[in-house]
């Protein structure tokens, strides 16, 4: 299978996703495949590796083709998405929605010019849709992205608050965001060869999407445009006339979807450990009481692993990226293990035995520190406070509010008997309460976190 020409392509080797589906729309069989490719200058966790470094690399940025086969003719469509190419952080301090921070910094205008031209360079015309909401902490990321996006030629930027417009579960509103963009996104075509090895069409751009994570919203809103796009392929190529679309053929369509659903929960399995949000909605178009019932213990699972794992676990896959094939196979095991074990095999780390291991020295806050240059344009970080160790105190922490909350129902209940049951009611809602303040004051230093590097 063709794809655009891409003239640099050596840091998109890691295929994340491949999905396969063959459909028999009317007298025709379409095979549908699609392979996402995650970039490695700048793998991590979901809470650990946030917006883009000095160089202009982004989080989470994966390429994703989907492309079509039939008897006679073979073509693709590609789309990218990645997190906010500004320096920002959003660092677990165990509340469930950690303050978010645009980070003030000379070079930010650079870093952003240096992302989009080089999204330039390998695919063309870049149309930039931003899905995140225009208020609040997330509202203020957006408008600092928006700001920048002023100074960048030859890019579109499109804002389009995905909740404010699909709230109640209105997701036919995105056929507003594709009226806006309809014309240049069908001006970038697609790629289409025939069997013969002729090429008819050629994709000139690209479109990148984003939310705040470039998951959930994110796989909404590429399967909506990539929907689109097979509807002109498959009128082009005369499967279907004009007037006709993929959606008119149920069981077919399901099956569309569906290879869009389980995409979006493998990206979203590595960058954050869980099943993909929203996932309901790609695959059936709507919001169901067991999708949202799937959504919650995800959301619950994604804070536990946010706060008390992913620290940890920001290692293995970088490993895995660089050994020998006999390797990874060793390495695969390991892959939802440890952040700092990505940095170290990653090469964004690099040991050195006349210095002693960062792990058992200092804390680490990510901004409030010295920032010292090293080798790979990363940025490690020196603290000056020691660390509270979570993985002793958290359990004592947590076991003292347990108790503390059991202790004062039981004594709620019996307090209309003497004073001594006030007292006993207000000492237990004390220790409870300053227990809680104490977790909350130093979440930080609770959570499991990366200590060989820093967020750049």
């Amino acid at each position: 299978m063709h794809s655009i020409q891409n003239p640099i392509t050596s840091h998109l080797n890691v295929v994340l996703s491949f999905q396969v589906a063959e459909l028999k729309l009317k007298d025709s069989l379409a095979m549908v495949t699609l392979v996402s490719r995650r970039c490695n200058r700048r793998l991590g966790t979901r809470m650990w590796r946030r917006g883009a470094n000095l160089e202009g690399d982004a989080a989470n940025f994966i390429e994703t083709e989907q492309l079509l086969e039939t008897e006679r003719f073979r073509s693709s469509f590609l789309q990218v998405r990645g997190s906010i190419p500004l320096l920002w952080e959003q660092i677990v301090d165990l509340s469930y929605k950690p303050h978010l921070s645009v980070i003030k910094h000379e070079q930010t205008p650079l870093v952003v010019e240096r992302h989009f031209s080089d999204l330039s360079q390998r695919y063309g015309e870049i149309i930039a849709i931003d899905l995140t909401e225009k208020h609040g902490e997330e509202g203020q990321l957006s408008a600092a992205y928006a700001a920048e996006m002023k100074n960048v030629p030859n890019v579109r930027y499109v804002p389009f608050d995905f909740h404010g417009h699909c709230k109640d579960s209105n997701f036919d509103n995105l056929e507003i965001l594709y009226d806006q963009i309809s014309e240049d996104a069908e001006k970038q075509r697609y790629f289409l060869i025939d069997r013969e090895g002729n090429v008819l069409e050629e994709q000139k751009g690209v479109i990148r999407s984003n939310c705040v994570d470039s998951l959930d919203r994110t796989n909404v809103t590429q399967c909506y445009l990539a929907q689109k796009a097979l509807n002109l392929q498959l009128q082009r190529i005369g499967v279907l006339s004009p007037s006709e679309c993929i959606s008119m053929f149920d069981e077919e369509y399901g099956k569309y979807r569906a290879l869009w659903a389980e995409q979006g929960d493998e990206i979203s399995l590595e960058y954050t450990g869980t099943h993909a949000l929203k996932g309901d909605i790609v695959r059936y178009g709507k919001q169901t009481i067991f999708g949202m019932i799937k959504d919650g213990m995800s959301a619950l699972s994604r804070y536990y692993l946010n706060n008390f794992h992913d620290g940890i676990r920001q290692a293995s896959s970088f490993v895995f990226h660089n050994l020998p094939l006999n390797l990874d196979r060793v390495l695969t095991s390991f892959i939802h293990l440890m952040q700092d074990a990505l940095d170290l095999i990653s090469g964004h780390y690099t040991v050195n035995r006349n210095s002693l291991s960062p792990i058992g020295q200092n804390g680490f806050d990510p901004f409030s520190h010295n920032l010292n240059a090293v080798s790979g344009n990363t940025l490690c970080l020196t603290s000056t406070n020691t660390s509270i160790e979570y993985d002793t105190f958290l359990p004592v922490t947590s076991a003292l509010i347990i108790g503390g909350l059991t202790a004062t129902t039981l004594t709620v209940q019996q307090v209309g008997r003497n004073v001594h049951q006030y007292v006993s009611t207000a000492i237990c809602a004390g220790i409870t309460a300053g227990v809680m303040a104490i977790l909350k004051a130093n979440g930080r230093q609770f959570c499991s976190r990366p200590r060989l590097c820093g967020l750049l």
